[in-house]
């Protein structure tokens, strides 16, 4: 009689990474719905832009590499990096700054340390510092969101469209006209000048704890990555740590010396606080993989945050702190693997 032999896995996995990858992508879409509306169409010509270069990046790269070009491009992975990449760059950018920061990104962070499941930064991340670096005054060219009571420039979608793919503004407009402080920016540099922090939260930038504009983004971001936690695509001990990591040291300086602290509120709802937490830290690939390990890097990564926000030369810091942690995961994991049931946790010596 002839048996029929089966290979592991004997189970079917319940989901892929395509899969995964396309709810983190459902999961952004109202924030980016968001996005648009208080800060014009130049999102979605930076998600384009991102996505067109981040796919083909990842193409080349493939092709180089001998692996399959079309099966490993519909994992969706490199339109999640575009989408971070486009959420993370001011809304009028040029175009070849955010193709730089797309193919720094996919080439060098992801595929030269081994591609998909090997890379040990967060590709996204990666490009972002490179562009913020390299581009300073691209990278700061932010404007007022669309609220009715601000003195804000609406552009038209050609007018985006044009500065996007020229880095110019029509005659009748200057950069001056156009940019403007981000929230972090106005109270980083009020609290170096012996500004109050109440002081600065009268300035008309200012929202009911972070930026106006920024904080309805917040929200949006937030209910998407509660829906990954119901979906089980994400692990709620990194939004926790990131969140604690940040807010516990922020609360506390708030209330020993409110005069020159921002509000925990403040850091909650200002800069890439909330899509770190839900999106950005929860990379599976660059993350902690333990239990203890992914609390033990969250809290790192909103740590970190707090310090160069309060401390450090750069507004935010999102990016570099979950830079500097991925480089610990290692570490992390080496200290925080789970025992094996039946093996004992330490060798004895013989004698002993």
């Amino acid at each position: 009689m002839e048996f029929e032999r089966r290979e592991a896995p004997f189970l079917a996995p319940t989901t892929d990474v395509a899969a995964i990858m396309r709810h983190v992508l459902y999961a952004l879409v109202p924030a980016g719905i968001a996005y648009v509306w208080y800060f014009g169409a130049g999102f979605v010509f930076n998600l384009i832009v991102a996505g067109v270069f981040c796919i083909l990046g990842e193409a080349v790269m493939l092709r180089l590499r001998g692996r399959p070009v079309e099966v490993t491009l519909i994992d969706f992975s490199a339109l999640v990096t575009a989408a971070l990449l486009a959420f993370a760059m001011p809304a009028l950018t040029p175009w070849w700054v955010t193709a730089t920061a797309a193919l720094f990104g996919i080439v060098v962070a992801k595929h030269l340390y081994g591609g998909l499941g090997y890379n040990l930064f967060n590709p996204a991340m990666v490009g972002y510092v490179v562009v913020l670096i390299a581009f300073p005054l691209h990278m700061n060219l932010w404007i007022a969101p669309r609220m009715g009571d601000l003195d804000y420039q609406i552009l038209t979608i050609a007018e985006t469209a044009v500065f996007t793919l020229t880095g110019s503004f029509p005659d009748s407009l200057s950069f001056d006209a156009i940019s403007r402080a981000t929230p972090l920016d106005i109270v980083k540099s009020g609290l170096n000048n012996m500004r109050t922090f109440d002081e600065l939260r009268v300035y008309p930038m200012m929202g009911d704890f972070g930026g106006r504009g920024w904080e309805w983004i917040g929200n949006f971001t937030a209910m998407g990555g509660a829906w990954l936690l119901l979906r089980k695509i994400i692990r709620w001990q990194i939004p926790f740590g990131v969140l604690t990591g940040l807010l516990i040291p922020s609360t506390i300086m708030y209330f020993l010396v409110p005069s020159i602290s921002p509000s925990p509120g403040f850091h909650l709802f200002s800069g890439g606080t909330i899509l770190c937490a839900f999106f950005i830290a929860t990379d599976p690939v660059s993350a902690a993989t333990s239990d203890k390990g992914r609390l033990i890097y969250g809290i790192g990564i909103g740590l970190l945050i707090f310090a160069i926000r309060e401390w450090g030369s750069y507004a935010d810091g999102v990016a570099f702190a979950v830079l500097l942690m991925n480089m610990a995961v290692p570490t992390i994991d080496y200290l925080t693997k789970p025992h094996i049931v039946g093996h004992p946790t330490k060798k004895r010596k013989s004698g002993q």
